[in-house]
């Protein structure tokens, strides 16, 4: 869940895992076919696929990206955008919030589900929030791509710096899944001790679910972590080519096994956007930049 960037689901969810940002500016730049360059796709894809076939866990994993569409596509469609809402349970504070997301470099604009004028992102090196006097609810530099990376499992684990295993695997609501679990080189991104759990399922190749902790420094200031939680996928919806889910049930995770409901998500609104210029993802002029985590 990391790209240079630590991100999180959420206060009541508490996780957040940074984001690893993997930008190949040695590549040429006077290519400029679609929004990334179809060879700078191919190089990328060819990359990932190499070092994944090289482990049982990456195998299975490259599995799981292809039956979800493959990176090809992933990659070539252009930033994804999509309605994510995040609804705690308990009265908790909600996250409602249209947003766009270049996949290529993991950068992000919100737009704020009930006034749309106000916004906030993540330029590649710093959040931001628009106008500088906006509410928006949420800690830009925590929240903006928080969204991204679980819509985005399992093609966000194909990237450099991430560590594949395999778990023996588990059986959820009658079907017994492949697990692989994914933790981070020392180094990436803000969370490092972050990992996630994916569940895999045997025949379909489909992500059913995810657990996962939070390690973010800015929750633990003096290190240690949150308590595991489990996602479970409600549904999936494809567009373009690509398998996402249409939302979310989230629950504690206690003795092995999910436990109390916590929040539910929507995934909505789904659709890529091949003609988008470059610079929408600049900060704006007029934004407050954020300091610090």
């Amino acid at each position: 869940m990391k790209n240079y960037f630590l991100f999180s689901l959420s206060v009541l969810l508490i996780i957040s895992c940074s984001v690893k940002q993997e930008q190949d500016s040695d590549l040429p730049q006077e290519e400029e076919a679609g929004f990334i360059p179809s060879s700078w796709i191919e190089s990328r894809v060819s990359g990932s696929e190499e070092r994944l076939n090289a482990s049982e866990a990456g195998q299975l994993l490259l599995s799981s990206i292809n039956a979800h569409g493959g990176l090809n596509s992933w990659f070539g469609n252009g930033p994804i955008s999509f309605h994510f809402d995040y609804q705690p349970l308990d009265g908790g504070m909600r996250r409602n919030s249209y947003q766009t997301i270049d996949q290529w470099s993991v950068r992000a604009v919100h737009e704020v589900a009930d006034n749309r004028a106000a916004k906030y992102g993540w330029d590649g090196a710093n959040a931001w929030q628009y106008p500088d006097t906006a509410n928006v609810g949420v800690n830009p530099r925590f929240w903006s791509t928080t969204p991204f990376y679980f819509v985005g499992l399992p093609f966000v684990l194909a990237d450099e710096g991430v560590i594949l295993e395999t778990l023996e695997p588990k059986e959820y609501k009658g079907v017994t899944y492949d697990l692989i679990i994914a933790s981070y080189e020392s180094g990436v991104g803000d969370a490092p001790d972050d990992f996630y759990v994916i569940y895999i399922h045997p025949e379909t190749k489909l992500m059913g679910g995810l657990r996962y902790i939070v390690s973010y420094p800015g929750f633990f200031p003096d290190g240690g972590n949150s308590p595991e939680k489990f996602m479970e996928i409600l549904g999936h919806q494809t567009i373009d080519g690509i398998t996402v889910p249409t939302g979310y049930n989230t629950h504690w995770f206690k003795d092995e096994q999910p436990a109390e409901h916590i929040t539910k998500i929507d995934v909505t609104e789904v659709f890529f956007n091949p003609e988008l210029s470059d610079d929408y993802f600049n900060i704006p002029e007029g934004a407050k930049v954020q300091e610090g985590l």
